[in-house]
């Protein structure tokens, strides 16, 4: 979610500089099913382009069309959507559609929330009520204080209040530049991930070589430090190269990932942690718990993009908690 919420801040920043106005609708309340869940948003500029998506593709004209009161009134409002007789969803969405004004001390501080790697709330006050007033919207909670979506909201502590939780944005630092470790940025970025490439000086990489990265550092793991790794981080190590795969694991062993995945087959993944374990002997049991050797779910992936999906998917499931089974073998709902 908080990778969505990335993207709206920077649509509305980039409507703002050529003075088109922009709302923000906000799955806030949800009875029965959807294709998406809670906390879901949408930007809307005035000229009808949106960011993001508040379902799969079948309500967002109708938010469009409730939004045109909420721009030029310049007030709040709740609208329903009922799935159950249009989509066969069986769920009925209440949806708070609310001008997005975030002034230049929000924008400072979200980034800079992103940037620390800090987790913040969102806090949405709304009713089950079609219509306006003034007391919805939806302010950021931070350690620090809260700043509201817009600068003038009177927000009405009496209503209901929907609140998430947003972790930082979850990261991939893929340790390698060759072709798949191409792809798999491409395939991560567009999952909504933050990438970081770490290449060596001496494969001259640059970031134009990684579409979707944010950023590419060249570190030889004896020199350099890795940056820091947190809960929210994945590390795919991918090389090519013993000796650079056994370095990078070794710079890694301190480290506390979400998921530590190993290209290769499986004699490849003894002998490397073989000599890894020469070389640490005293490294902690726990750290073996985060590696998945050969990496990625076994769904019969050959080329390096199916591979990537292979590696995003064993990521998620991991990640989620989640033992991968198809969904027709799911007994109950989808979503927990």
């Amino acid at each position: 979610m908080t990778h969505e919420l990335k993207k709206i801040v920077r649509s509305h920043i980039l409507a703002k500089e050529k003075g088109i106005k922009t709302v923000l609708a906000t799955v806030v309340a949800l009875e029965g099913s959807s294709y998406r869940r809670p906390g879901v948003r949408m930007l809307i500029r005035e000229d009808g382009k949106m960011t993001g998506a508040v379902s799969g593709g079948c309500v967002e004209k109708e938010v469009f069309r409730q939004s045109e009161r909420v721009f030029r009134e310049n007030r709040p409002k709740i609208m329903t959507y009922d799935g159950r007789y249009r989509l066969g969803c069986e769920g009925i969405l209440y949806i708070l559609i609310e001008p997005f004004q975030p002034d230049e001390t929000f924008i400072h501080i979200f980034f800079g929330l992103l940037v620390n790697r800090q987790h913040f709330k969102i806090a949405s006050f709304f009713s089950k009520k079609e219509g306006v007033d003034d007391g919805y919207g939806s302010s950021l909670l931070y350690k620090n204080g809260k700043l509201g979506f817009r600068p003038d909201a009177a927000l009405n502590g009496d209503l209901k209040i929907f609140e998430q939780e947003m972790k930082p944005c979850f990261k991939l630092l893929i340790i390698g530049a060759e072709h798949d470790a191409v792809q798999l940025c491409s395939y991560a970025a567009l999952t909504g991930w933050e990438v970081t490439i770490i290449a060596t000086p001496s494969e001259e990489k640059t970031l134009k070589d990684f579409p979707g990265a944010e950023e590419l550092l060249n570190i030889d793991p004896e020199i350099t430090p890795l940056p820091k790794i947190d809960g929210q981080t994945a590390v795919m190590l991918m090389t090519h190269s013993f000796v650079k795969d056994l370095n990078h694991l070794l710079a890694l062993k301190d480290s506390k990932p979400a998921y530590l995945g190993l290209l290769g087959p499986s004699k490849r993944r003894e002998r490397l942690l073989n000599d890894f374990i020469e070389r640490c002997p005293t490294v902690s049991d726990t750290f073996f718990d985060y590696i998945h050797g050969p990496a990625g779910l076994d769904i019969g992936a050959v080329t390096a993009q199916e591979i990537s999906i292979a590696i995003i998917s064993e990521i998620l499931a991991t990640i989620h908690d989640k033992e991968p089974i198809m969904l027709r073998d799911k007994e109950g709902k989808i979503h927990s």
